[in-house]
């Protein structure tokens, strides 16, 4: 069976234009639907964080409304729960690549507030794409490629990526009050080769060994093929 590393952000917050703290953390289905495929199917999951902080959820994500209902909250909760590995976190900095088969990197607006600007995470995920092992990044787990970028230049430049677009950063009212955009980032500052599905809807790029999708949605699909690749 294999093991599986998981970068969360441990985020509380993010800082607006207008100075306020927009309470965030990592999307809830995002941890929880990928985890719940790997572990169901035998595999090992260890979660890692930066300074080994207790990640935070987001709990706009297990509100009914976004969660499909009733139910659909109530399951996610239920896996965060029983995730045992979520409340003892190993720190980015210990974390040794030649333990795991495989990366993974969830979303939720933590990662823009911290991942976006951490050493460690850029030290990781730059190893791990040279390395050639899978790396599987969603929705706004790819603000943690801005922190690869030495002297301006990350080693993502020319691969395909998608990530949460600037309509659905429109759509749930934050793109007119952030500091920065997501996929305006990516494609100036990291110069990926970017692209999209439409907006809320599944859609994972895969370009050599590293996959992404685009929106929470689109986390079940890479558990999916994460399944696939770790046969």
């Amino acid at each position: 069976m294999a093991k599986i590393l998981f970068i969360v952000s441990s985020a509380t917050y993010w800082v607006l234009k207008d100075g306020t703290r927009y309470a965030t953390g990592y999307w809830a289905e995002e941890f929880a639907n990928p985890y719940k495929e790997l572990t169901d199917a035998g595999h090992e999951v260890v979660v890692a964080t930066p300074g080994g902080t207790t990640p935070n959820v987001d709990m706009m994500s297990l509100r009914p409304s976004m969660a499909g209902g009733e139910q659909g909250a109530l399951d996610l909760e239920a896996i965060i729960r029983d995730a045992e590995v979520m409340r003892r976190p190993l720190q980015l900095s210990d974390v040794r690549l030649e333990d795991y088969d495989a990366v993974y990197v969830p979303g939720g607006h933590g990662p823009m507030a911290d991942l976006s600007l951490d050493a460690d995470a850029g030290r990781l995920l730059t190893a791990q794409l040279a390395s050639g092992n899978p790396l599987f990044i969603v929705c706004h787990g790819p603000a943690s490629m801005l922190s690869t970028r030495i002297h301006g230049v990350s080693p993502f430049k020319g691969y395909k990526v998608t990530c949460f677009t600037n309509d659905e950063e429109e759509e749930v009212g934050l793109a007119p009050r952030v500091t920065w955009l997501l996929e305006t980032d990516l494609k100036e500052k990291v110069g990926v080769r970017f692209s999209r599905g439409p907006v809320w809807e599944p859609y994972m790029v895969e370009d050599r060994n590293l996959v992404t999708g685009q929106n929470p949605h689109s986390a079940a699909v890479l558990g999916e093929r994460m399944l696939e690749i770790l046969k």
